[in-house]
């Protein structure tokens, strides 16, 4: 691994833990199957619903994601203004990295170009249709790359897109500080003129208990992608919550230093008091 990488604390026995009533073992083994289903499904159909255009398309991704989390076990609460991009200027969606859900959970509220590590691009069948589905990929451990992804990113945002970035580099657990938000996607914005829009996403436990971030959905360290899948369908009572914050102008800060700060500050804040949009169960 590269020595310049962004490396989080987080790890699966200190942080990935669930104290909470867990489901009965049948239950969360046909929710796991659901999850798995409905996820593979969804890739499958991508290059169908590449015919669409941009506005159907969107409301495709958006209750396929939707479903995806939900098909898992876990509720979804929204909390602000639902992303509504449409023509025009690109976006840039930057959120704070938890779990694997994160990548279903953004996208059912802001549907967008995912910026990914370019191993994806090589796992089975899904790395081509992450591809198809117009991934931007990132060679992580290849500094000398980054300056042509923050050209590939401000190619995109310039074109209209909404790109979709976790610029911590690395999955957190919610339960503490987060990681920095790393300014190279944040160049890519200002190249493009393209505004900011911070997102923050917290798992909470039952609903005694919603305030406690909850460990089962944190996907740390060397954690088993397997282990991982099977602790949030056995975790009963688990909550996802997307607080979408307001956008920062393009050109609003000066640097792409003080836009990641700006960034981060606004998606670690406490202070928003936004209402909630919509809670489904």
């Amino acid at each position: 691994m590269s020595a310049w990488l962004p490396v989080s604390p987080c790890t699966p026995p200190g942080c990935a833990t669930h104290d909470g009533s867990a489901r009965h073992p049948l239950t969360a083994a046909a929710l796991l199957l659901a999850g798995c289903a409905l996820t593979l499904t969804g890739a499958l159909c991508t290059p169908l619903a590449l015919l669409l255009g941009r506005a159907a398309r969107e409301r495709v991704t958006r209750g396929w994601a939707y479903g995806v989390v939900r098909a898992f076990g876990v509720r979804v609460r929204v909390v602000g203004r639902r992303d509504a991009h449409g023509g025009g200027p690109g976006v840039l969606v930057v959120a704070n990295h938890v779990s694997w859900l994160d990548i279903p959970l953004v996208a059912a509220v802001c549907p967008g170009r995912m910026l990914a590590k370019s191993d994806i691009r090589h796992w089975p069948l899904l790395g081509p249709l992450a591809a198809l589905g117009g991934t931007l990929f990132v060679e992580r451990e290849r500094l000398r790359a980054l300056p042509a992804t923050v050209r590939a990113l401000a190619s995109a945002l310039r074109g209209g897109a909404r790109v979709v970035v976790f610029p911590e580099g690395s999955t957190w657990c919610g339960r503490g500080p987060g990681g920095r938000f790393r300014p190279a996607a944040f160049q890519a914005a200002i190249d493009a003129e393209a505004a900011v829009q911070p997102v923050r996403i917290r798992y909470l436990g039952a609903p005694a208990g919603r305030r406690a971030p909850a460990g089962a959905a944190a996907f740390v360290g060397d954690d088993p992608l397997a282990a991982s899948l099977w602790r949030v369908v056995r975790a009963a009572g688990l909550t996802a919550e997307i607080r979408v914050m307001a956008p920062i102008p393009a050109g609003s800060v000066q640097g792409r230093r003080e836009l990641a700060a700006l960034a981060q500050s606004t998606v670690a804040s406490d202070s928003a008091n936004l209402p909630a949009e919509s809670v489904h169960h």
